[in-house]
Parts: C-alpha cells; sequence; structure tokens
C-alpha cells in the first residue's frame, strides 16, 4: 500500500464547519494529506460569533498527543487555538522531543466575528516559547499586531513585522496576513533572508470565516509532503483565493470559505494524486 503523508491540528472546535479543527481536516483531505486531530478546546460557534467555549482538561490533551504519536508519526503539525498557557507548555514539550517535524503556527487570538480565544497571560508563552520553535508563523494584522505591541498600517510596516517575528522572536518564517489592509489581499512572507509578497485580487465578500484556520493547513500539508516553505505558503494563499472565490451563502453572519473552490478551477495535478491515492495504488 502507497504510504500517504500525515499532517496533525491541535485546536479547537467549530460545530458549523467553517473553522477549527473541522476546516484543518477539510483542507488536509483536499490536499491528499491524512489529516489527524487533537481538541484543545471545545468552542459553541456558529457564522455569527463564540457563544461558549469549554477548555480540555490537560490530561485529555496530553492523553491525545500521547495516543498519535505512540503510534502515527504526523509528517507536519500546526497549532490553531490554543487558549491557555499550560497547553502551550505540554504543546513545547512535544515540539522538543520531535524538533525535525515541519512546525505551523498559526496565532489564533480572535475569531473572524471579534471574539478574544485566547488568554491575555497566554500571549507572552507563545512569543518565548512557541514562536522560536515555529517553522512559519501565520498571524492576521491584529495577530501581529498583539504579538509584537505595536500598530501596523502599511504593507510596508507588515514587512518589518514579518522580519521581526524571525529576528526578535525567534520564528524561522514568517507570513503576515493583510487582510483589508490594501486594495489587493497582500500577505508578506520572510524567511530570514527573503521578503516576498503573496498578493491576490480581493474578493469582496463577508463569507471569510476560518480563512486563517484553512490557510495554515494548507500550509502544514504542503510542508508534510516535502515542499519548502515560500513554495507551501504560496500554494495556501492560492488555495484560500479560490476558497473566498468559490464561496459558498451559508449561515446568518459570515460565512465560511468553500475548501473545494481549487476544483471548481481545476487542477489537474492535484486531482490525478488524489485518484492515485484513493485507489490504494501500490508502490
Amino acid at each position: 500500500m502507497k504510504k500517504v503523508q500525515t499532517a496533525l491540528t491541535i485546536a479547537g472546535t467549530d460545530p458549523t464547519g467553517g473553522a477549527g479543527i473541522q476546516a484543518d481536516l477539510k483542507s488536509f483531505e483536499e490536499r491528499c494529506v491524512y489529516g489527524m486531530s487533537v481538541v484543545t478546546s471545545v468552542v459553541a460557534q456558529n457564522t455569527q460569533g463564540v457563544s461558549l467555549i469549554h477548555h480540555q482538561p490537560i490530561d485529555m490533551i496530553n492523553e491525545q498527543l500521547a495516543c498519535v504519536f505512540d503510534d502515527i508519526q504526523p509528517d507536519a503539525i500546526k497549532t490553531g487555538m490554543i487558549a491557555t498557557e499550560e497547553m502551550m507548555l505540554l504543546i513545547s514539550d512535544y515540539l522538543e522531543q520531535y524538533p525535525d517535524i515541519p512546525y505551523v503556527l498559526d496565532p489564533v487570538m480572535v475569531a473572524t466575528s471579534g471574539d478574544v480565544l485566547m488568554e491575555e497571560s497566554s500571549r507572552a508563552v507563545i512569543r518565548d516559547v512557541l514562536i522560536p520553535k515555529a517553522t512559519l508563523v501565520t498571524p492576521n494584522l491584529k495577530e501581529a499586531r498583539l504579538l509584537l505591541d505595536r500598530s501596523i498600517t502599511t504593507v510596508e510596516e507588515m514587512a518589518e513585522a514579518a522580519k521581526d517575528l524571525v529576528h526578535v522572536l525567534g520564528a524561522s518564517a514568517a507570513v503576515v496576513k493583510g487582510g483589508h489592509l490594501t486594495d489587493e489581499a497582500t500577505d508578506v512572507f520572510y524567511d530570514g533572508k527573503d521578503t516576498r509578497y503573496l498578493t491576490k485580487e480581493r474578493i469582496k465578500t463577508k463569507h471569510t470565516h476560518g480563512t486563517g484556520c484553512t490557510y495554515s493547513a494548507v500550509i502544514t500539508a504542503e510542508l508534510a509532503k516535502g515542499q519548502g516553505v515560500f513554495n507551501a505558503a504560496s500554494l495556501g494563499k492560492a488555495f484560500i483565493h479560490d476558497a473566498i472565490f468559490y464561496g459558498i451563502d451559508l449561515g446568518h453572519g459570515n460565512g465560511p470559505t468553500n475548501h473545494f473552490g481549487y476544483r471548481l478551477k481545476g487542477v489537474p495535478n492535484d486531482i490525478k494524486i488524489c485518484e492515485k491515492i484513493r485507489e490504494g495504488e501500490r508502490s
């Protein structure tokens, strides 16, 4: 049986499927990677907002992680919503045990609806403990401002923020996502040497629930398959652009993106790869 690459998401939930581990698993599947998940928090949310959050006991999170790593070691890891210091320190221990596994840190602090998803005291732990272990950190503008404790209002300041996430906070690479900062949807990538700009046309829509989760999950899947960090980020950008462009009208608030949007455009090579894996092609 052909070996399939694996990716692990460590994050919170979304019962309506647009964000969190549900979005991550959909994204892994679409990129032909076997997805696994460890639930940090059970979040009662929908397209309109968050109504209740229940954090999993730390022993339960640890047991989930142990079950994964004792049986199926992931080829790449991403973290999303990690709300408490205790969770972060536990995850850091696992990252230290497996330093060669690519790690994508999506510092989920605020939901698209504006709801705060992280304890304020945890920000220092993300900065000091997790970011230095990250192969790539992927904050949006709000998150970058919180991590660096400063205003970011131009593309030039985004580029400086990406550099500081690497040179000051210690990530190996960073993508600062521009959101609605400019007329085009521009993100800034920096890997310690080169600054590159990922730009797509802006899609006028409110249906952007879970975009950050999906973007970082695609990057994680590509790293699991052996892509370089910039190529993985570029593919993530293209995927999320199509997911927004071919959006689906669901819910009464900020609706979800379309995780199979790229198929509507046609990506033959990826479809062929999926077909081979799904047919169980023998090596």
